[in-house]
């Protein structure tokens, strides 16, 4: 039995070590062989097996052929949800997640230009790649076809980017603003779902934001971290302002603050539901709404500035996390004085400005 376990333990390497040398000898032969049996092995190997190995299979992802490209990120990504080193294996991933938002990009450039004015952009599926495709986009044919490649296989970079990004803070600070827009750009064009990408992008991290809260004409200073969207956001500040005893209001229940901030992931889907406590504004009085993310919270003067109002109905919703691998914070860091409260306030439109009371 010991050395069956020796055996068994050391598998993976030897497998991610054979992919490695058919890579840099470009044998593509043997790189097919060694792909397949390290894309079974990954499965089955141990989890400490998959911490060494995460970082080895994203490393080779800039040398490997790009319709195989998505498949490897996802060996990487997964060993990475199985403990691998997020920052260790982002680079390579979120590099490969870039380039293809860019490929993909320029196919629909290059497709809209060679057609005509209602010719609407096609699936995003690979049997749509043929040689009359390839003409159409023009230029060498490989690079044509890696455009294409992109254009059909850009959604299953998500998963493993996910991994990465979902995992430490200081891979997304590293690398998620340079991705974003292409993401949005692409996302915009409405031939891929790519939501989670870019609510993953967009994460604010140590993001010092202004509140307003309209009803009392207080003001106050909080930061946060990780916050996957507005649905998360209203039931942090709820704890902090109305729990803290800051504001009025319904004090969001434990268990939905606890499945909002809990490092540990929810196993499986709850039945908790958070009931609102604000009507979210920006400071033009123009909704915030709870299905968005706080990086839509518009910036005044370098900073992001809410308005929490009254709300107008009540609202209630799952209190589960958007991404169950990236636990949010929220922190009252200071009230703002009155002097404060009121420069802050006249940066809204009229209708935010602090109520008079009688």
């Amino acid at each position: 039995m010991i050395f069956k376990r020796k055996r068994e333990a050391s598998s993976l390497a030897a497998t991610v070590s054979e992919l490695e040398e058919a890579v840099a000898a470009r044998d593509g032969d043997g790189t097919g062989r060694a792909f397949t049996a390290m894309m079974n092995g990954v499965q089955s190997a141990s989890d400490a097996e998959r911490v060494l190995a995460g970082p080895r299979l994203a490393a080779l992802l800039p040398a490997f052929p790009p319709s195989a490209r998505p498949m490897l990120a996802m060996a990487a990504g997964f060993c990475v949800e199985r403990g691998a080193d997020p920052a260790a294996c982002a680079e390579p991933i979120l590099d490969g997640v870039h380039r293809d938002l860019l490929d993909a990009l320029e196919f629909a450039r290059r497709w809209t230009a060679a057609g005509a004015a209602d010719d609407e952009l096609p699936e995003s599926d690979e049997k749509i790649i043929d040689d009359a495709l390839l003409a159409r986009l023009g230029g060498e044919v490989y690079e044509a076809t890696r455009l294409a490649l992109a254009w059909c296989s850009v959604e299953e970079w998500q998963p493993p980017a996910l991994a990465v990004l979902c995992r430490s803070a200081e891979v997304r600070r590293r690398h998620a603003s340079a991705i974003l827009p292409a993401c949005r750009d692409l996302a915009a064009l409405e031939r891929h779902d790519l939501k989670c990408l870019a609510y993953a992008l967009a994460v604010l991290d140590d993001e010092p934001l202004v509140v307003l809260h309209r009803p009392t004409g207080t003001g106050f200073e909080v930061r946060i971290s990780g916050i996957g969207d507005n649905f998360q956001l209203h039931t942090l500040l709820a704890h902090v302002l109305v729990g803290g005893g800051h504001v009025p209001g319904n004090t969001p229940s434990a268990e939905s603050v606890r499945l909002a901030t809990d490092p540990e992931p929810a196993q499986r889907r709850t039945q908790t539901i958070a009931t609102g406590a604000f009507e979210l504004l920006a400071p033009d009085g123009e909704r915030i709404w709870n299905e968005g993310l706080p990086d839509d919270i518009p910036l005044v003067e370098g900073r992001r500035l809410l308005v929490l109002d009254e709300p107008v109905y009540q609202r209630s919703w799952n209190a589960d996390r958007f991404f169950p691998h990236l636990p949010g914070t929220a922190e009252l860091t200071r009230v703002l004085t009155a002097g404060e409260t009121r420069i802050w306030f006249a940066r809204t439109s009229p209708g935010n400005g602090i109520r008079q009371t009688s």
